[in-house]
């Protein structure tokens, strides 16, 4: 039995505040004289601080509940109602809920403090807080939302976000074009969302539209395994939009015109998780369809293969670290397709520690080198990066899926979970991207810091970065080492504890195939690593020249022109008819009896024109006549 709860509505509150209050601080004082940088940066990280203060709270009271009453909601107001369907602004913490609440606070607080350094100078200083904040409140809106249409309202807020952080360095056109990219794709994304939820009430009704409710109307006559099977697939469809799977993967590479703390924020702590966030938090759906699972698993695991192709020849070092992210999702979705949500959300969990760390490494190194993002114009900045340099190595071995540090634990479970359940080929398929992601993550490594400097200049007055974004590396590297030992399996001497801890939030069966099948994924998934990168360190351990890319590397360094299809095959053609539309249909059908019954009026009031001249003798001339006909006409009538 849930318990209702008012501070729960606190958590997405805070961060909502510090938006309000540092955008009108903002607005009030761009022409005046401004706000030292440090009361921004202050009052943007209390909102993230305390919001993560109030979910360890909330796992404070989750914990001293039974497992199976560990629901704790809040009922904000009511927002709507139509005949006997009410929607409440409502929240729901429950074990898988408060997960996500936690590591999306802690690593959302400490992006925003590395972003009093990064952003140091910036003339938007406060406006791009304001921003980080709305972005960070939107999420939690999204994860803690007890049903599907408020979680739509951080869906949409984190999409907006998203356009206006993408494209915050407004001044360069490629960077709006980006923002404007990123937010067309997810709105394809979010139609299917719409029609995934319509479907839904459609089959319920207005018995309840909470999660809750709808949990315990999923085996309702109208719930049949067609109507189950539309619903799950149009939730997926948005879940492609947020979290850049195919074919709506391509806005993510190109998030990267934003800020690096946007780059971090988005691919470790917030949008781009909330579409497996979503599929989890409708396993009760997706567990009575198997094909339904089964796609998403496909979509994942072919998503992270393409992606990590695409990885292996890019040179923007952000780039390389946005395919990764993609291919990374791609295998939370492998996850929680095979029905495997744990394994699946624990993957979100430990991709949140080494994928802000790359990101704020990756930022760091632009940082030093006065915005420098192409790897080949770097080199040998161990020695003057120490700090950057070690946290980002332990950040890509978590990547890579090196043993013991936390994402070979997370990425092995779902490997394991995939093969343990007859999932073949989406076993063999994450075994080649294990590989391929040790390649690329580590030939990053090896172009950026090893070998000889290739722009001298740069890294003569390269320097390590302050305190003030150091640290929060040092924090995020102890994360990305240790985060995996929270789900240690059996054969490793562990218990599993956040899959136990989930396991009243999600609706899954966990395979026991034996120790043999998991040790042969163990294997693999080590001997993919080691292979990966002994190949990275035996073409650029040592330093290496900038490659020329032929045949298949320069198919895949331009990502299959995909982008230039979609161009041709959608964006062209829509255009054209929307240029149609403009030119032919709007004046000639849209707007012509618009404008006839316009110039009627004018004709008319022409016409009529010719009566009013403005003469007294002229209306009593009319006055006379008027009089006359009358009395003729009532002449007329008395004969």
């Amino acid at each position: 039995m849930e318990q209702s709860v008012n501070y729960l509505g606190l958590i997405p509150l805070f961060p909502l505040l510090g938006a309000v209050l540092i955008g009108l601080l903002h607005v009030f004082t761009c022409n005046r004289t401004k706000l030292p940088e440090k009361v921004y940066g202050i009052l943007a990280c209390v909102g993230p601080v305390l919001s993560f203060v109030m979910a360890l709270k909330v796992f404070v009271a989750l914990k001293g509940l039974p497992p199976e009453s560990r629901f704790l909601v809040h009922k904000a107001f009511t927002w709507f109602s139509v005949g006997d369907l009410h929607i409440n602004m409502g929240f729901l913490a429950d074990p898988l809920s408060c997960l996500m609440l936690l590591f999306v606070t802690f690593i959302g607080s400490l992006i925003h403090i590395y972003s009093i350094g990064y952003m140091g100078g910036d003339k938007n200083y406060g406006k791009f807080f304001a921003y980080m904040n709305l972005f960070l409140g939107s999420m939690l809106v999204l994860v803690l939302g007890d049903g599907p249409v408020v979680m739509f309202v951080g869906w949409e807020g984190v999409g907006l976000c998203s356009y206006l952080l993408i494209s915050f360095y407004s001044e360069d056109r490629s960077n709006v074009l980006a923002g404007n990219k990123a937010f067309i794709v997810n709105r394809v994304g979010d139609l299917g969302f719409v029609l995934g939820m319509s479907f839904l009430f459609w089959a319920i009704g207005a018995q309840g539209f909470d999660y809750l409710s709808l949990k315990a109307h999923v085996n309702d006559p109208a719930m049949t395994q067609g109507v189950l099977l539309t619903v799950c697939l149009l939730l997926f469809v948005g879940a492609t939009g947020k979290s850049a799977q195919i074919p709506l993967y391509v806005w993510l590479p190109d998030a990267m015109a934003g800020p690096t703390p946007v780059s971090a924020l988005i691919h470790a702590a917030t949008m781009v998780t909330a579409g497996v966030y979503m599929v989890a938090r409708f396993s009760f759906l997706y567990a009575e369809v198997a094909l339904a699972g089964s796609i998403v698993a496909w979509v994942g695991i072919l998503t992270a293969l393409l992606a990590a192709i695409f990885g292996m020849f890019q040179e923007d070092i952000k780039k390389v670290l946005a395919y990764s992210t993609v291919s990374q999702l791609g295998y939370m979705f492998a996850g929680v397709g095979v029905a495997a949500y744990s394994a699946g959300i624990f993957h979100v969990f430990t991709h949140a520690f080494f994928k802000a760390l790359l990101f704020l490494g990756a930022g760091s190194v632009i940082y030093a080198l006065h915005h420098e993002q192409n790897i080949w114009k770097m080199g040998g900045l161990k020695n003057k990066m120490p700090k950057t340099y070690v946290t980002m190595v332990i950040g890509a071995l978590a990547l890579a899926g090196c043993p013991p540090f936390s994402g070979f634990f997370s990425k092995d479970e779902i490997l394991y979970s995939a093969l343990a359940t007859g999932h073949f080929g989406i076993w063999a398929v994450g075994v080649l991207v294990a590989g391929m992601t040790a390649y690329y993550t580590f030939r990053m490594i090896f172009v950026v810091f090893h070998g000889e400097p290739r722009d001298h200049h740069a890294y003569e007055h390269a320097q390590e970065s302050p305190a003030v974004m150091t640290v929060p590396l040092i924090i995020l590297a102890v994360g990305a080492l240790f985060a995996g030992l929270l789900n240690l399996p059996a054969i490793f001497g562990g218990d599993q504890i956040v899959s136990h801890w989930l396991a009243p939030s999600v609706t899954e069966h966990h395979p026991h195939a034996g120790v043999f099948i998991e040790i042969l994924a163990i294997g693999a998934s080590v001997v993919a690593f080691a292979i990966g990168i002994k190949i990275a360190y035996a073409k650029f351990g040592k330093g290496a020249p900038e490659p020329s890319f032929t045949g298949f590397a320069d198919f895949a360094y331009h990502k299959f022109y995909v982008d230039e299809l979609y161009d041709k095959v959608i964006v062209q053609p829509y255009k054209a008819i929307g240029s149609s539309i403009w030119k032919v249909i709007e004046p000639n059908v849209t707007d012509a009896p618009v404008k006839g019954v316009a110039r009627l009026y004018m004709v008319l009031g022409t016409a009529f024109k010719v009566f009013q001249v403005g003469y007294v003798r002229v209306y009593a001339l009319y006055m006379v006549l008027g009089l006359s006909l009358m009395s003729l006409l009532l002449s007329q009538s008395l004969n």
